[in-house]
């Protein structure tokens, strides 16, 4: 039935175009977009007397065996005395979290305690009313920031048209604690100066940000990924700019095992496809170039999968038309060649051109699976602790290991 075939032909090779442009056209659109009408903006020159009093707060739930040198580290940013004030936000912590924070009352810590596990969200929309500073600063309790990261974040703030400011996050081994920023990390990261030079970055790292204080959301107890949808209703809302600044570092851990970033990225997922519902109406062209990366570099990104298995039922389904056993061919060996990057090792780098291929599939099975809970009300906003190796807060990687 040649009626049938041409549908199963357009949408096979329209779901193949919105892959196509999602991870590799966009990329190229909004480089050029942000070289032709996007600027490059430098924090302002502000002294020391007139940096704004900050609150930072970091968000814990179960954290004993990483709190106490989050502490020490924050203890030692290098901000001017008496204008930064370090609260955690312990979300119905049961292990010993509280009453090492409580070690640390006479240096100036507070502990802002709940009794239930309500969700990183929950916790911070309780704990923002309670803090001082002018500039709230977020972060997590595996994070680490440089000394003068705070600094950076809260120089921008003398700038009135400043809503939110995203650092930079850099990945660490656990193990041997060198930055390992893979492809698709940097790959984010350069979307985040392109989008930031046309005033329409999306989100911000969880683990250094920052955000004005009086413009602070409320946002619902049950969001699941609060470092996007957070930055994105400040923007809605007063139409400010969400600023990225790349020296202001933080480092992180990355997951232990395969296991965990596959659970940490379906969570992302429900997260994503649960924050189309709430900020949908950035889509409006009255947003400008934040509508655009909204629906090029978000949207059209959570619907991959989706157009993932409707081009692979639509090739079998087109088998015996010329040419499309060669395309059914084609998927087929990349998803073969994505099972075996799963199994090959990280060395010697050839190889890891291999797990590129294993890197998206498993990332658009993490958000399919992602979509499922979420359409099923199975993820809540509740976390549950990704478990790393402690490390001294002043371990973290020298820029000489490739952090830039």
């Amino acid at each position: 039935m040649p009626e049938i075939d041409s549908l199963l032909s357009t949408l096979l090779w329209t779901c193949a175009g919105i892959v196509g442009f999602a991870y590799v056209g966009y990329p190229v659109v909004v480089w050029l977009m942000s070289r032709l009408f996007g600027r490059d903006p430098r924090p302002p020159a502000v002294e020391s007397a007139d940096l704004p009093a900050v609150s930072l707060l970091i968000a814990a739930h179960n954290e004993e065996a990483d709190i106490e040198t989050r502490i020490q580290n924050a203890l030692a940013l290098h901000y001017p005395k008496g204008k930064l004030e370090v609260v955690i936000a312990s979300d119905g912590s049961t292990d010993g979290t509280n009453d090492i924070v409580r070690r640390y009352a006479d240096r100036g810590v507070r502990l802002v305690e709940f009794a239930v596990n309500r969700g990183k969200a929950a916790a911070l929309s309780a704990a923002v009313p309670q803090l001082h500073g002018k500039v709230v600063v977020l972060s997590d309790a595996n994070s680490h920031m440089d000394a003068d990261a705070v600094r950076r974040l809260a120089t921008w703030f003398a700038d009135p048209a400043v809503g939110v400011v995203c650092g930079k996050l850099i990945l660490t081994d656990p193990a041997t604690g060198r930055n390992v920023d893979g492809v698709y990390w940097k790959y984010e990261t350069f979307l985040k100066r392109c989008e930031s030079r046309l005033g329409a970055l999306l989100g911000c790292n969880g683990a250094i940000y920052a955000v004005r204080r009086s413009l602070f959301p409320t946002v619902e107890d049950a969001t699941i990924i609060d470092d996007f949808v957070i930055p994105l209703e400040v923007r809605r809302r007063s139409r400010c700019r969400v600023q990225y600044d790349a020296q202001a570092v933080a480092w992180e851990q990355t997951a232990p095992g395969l296991g965990a970033e596959f659970r940490r990225r379906v969570r992302l997922g429900a997260g994503g496809f649960q924050s189309i519902s709430r900020l949908w109406r950035l889509l409006s062209p009255a947003h400008g170039w934040v509508s655009f990366t909204f629906l090029c570099h978000k949207i059209l990104r959570w619907i991959c999968p989706f157009c993932l298995v409707a081009m692979l039922a639509a090739n079998l389904l087109l088998l015996g038309v010329p040419g499309y056993e060669t395309v059914l061919a084609a998927q087929a060996g990349f998803y073969a060649v994505a099972l075996v990057g799963a199994m090959t090792p990280s060395r010697p780098r050839a190889l890891r051109l291999l797990k590129l291929a294993t890197m998206f599939t498993t990332m658009n099975l993490a958000l399919l699976v992602g979509f499922v809970r979420w359409a099923i009300g199975a993820q809540g906003g509740t976390w549950r602790r990704t478990p790393r190796a402690p490390v001294p807060w002043d371990a973290r990687p020298r820029a000489d290991v490739g952090a830039t």
